[in-house]
């Protein structure tokens, strides 16, 4: 897997593809449309009945995209947000739900969503949605690598959380909050 700044670069040299998608959606009309549409514009979607399955999903394959309806059986989609952002803020997530409210907006960009539709929404503006979303969360993320210090140390636990610790920390043990496994911060 290569870092994050191979990453941002070489998607500025091809610019911003969405290939594969997480559709967190417990309706199995709504998430079969809504896969279609996806899928006919080329990328790949998986489909999360809720947040444990989402959970699961995002850790395991890291999806380009994230689109999450917000009444979910379990926990809210507002719960489910606040955590993949707490896990990679770099993955862009979109709300797509049929409330329509600005309780529900605020509410929803309080937890880290990068933007929010309301169902129903045409195909090509859905596209759009996604295709923009994905090139402002990837552009910003994008700039602040290349702006953060060389006083910081990256590295990536085995289950995929990634850190950023001062060189202060360099050689210390530590527990990821991910998943519970010890590391040593590298150096």
């Amino acid at each position: 897997m290569p870092v994050n700044g191979d990453r941002w670069s070489q998607l500025a040299n091809v610019g911003v593809t969405v290939n594969l998608v997480l559709l967190v959606e417990d309706d199995a009309d709504s998430a079969n449309a809504t896969k279609l549409v996806l899928e006919h514009h080329g990328m790949s979607v998986k489909i999360a009945k809720d947040g444990g399955q989402a959970q699961s999903f995002f850790v395991m394959q890291k999806p380009d995209f994230v689109i999450l309806d917000l009444i979910l059986p379990g926990e809210s989609g507002f719960e489910i947000c606040d955590r993949l952002k707490h896990s990679d803020d770099t993955i862009p997530i979109l709300i797509f739900s049929a409330i329509d409210s600005d309780e529900s907006r605020a509410l929803a960009k309080r937890v880290g969503a990068d933007e929010y539709l309301t169902k129903p929404v045409e195909a090509e503006q859905l596209i759009a949605t996604i295709r923009q979303v994905a090139e402002a969360v990837w552009s910003k993320a994008r700039q602040d690598d290349t702006k953060e210090s060389s006083d910081r140390i990256r590295f990536t636990c085995i289950c995929g959380k990634r850190f950023r610790v001062s060189t202060a920390h360099k050689g210390r043990s530590m527990i990821c909050p991910q998943c519970g496994e010890p590391m040593t911060v590298p150096g």
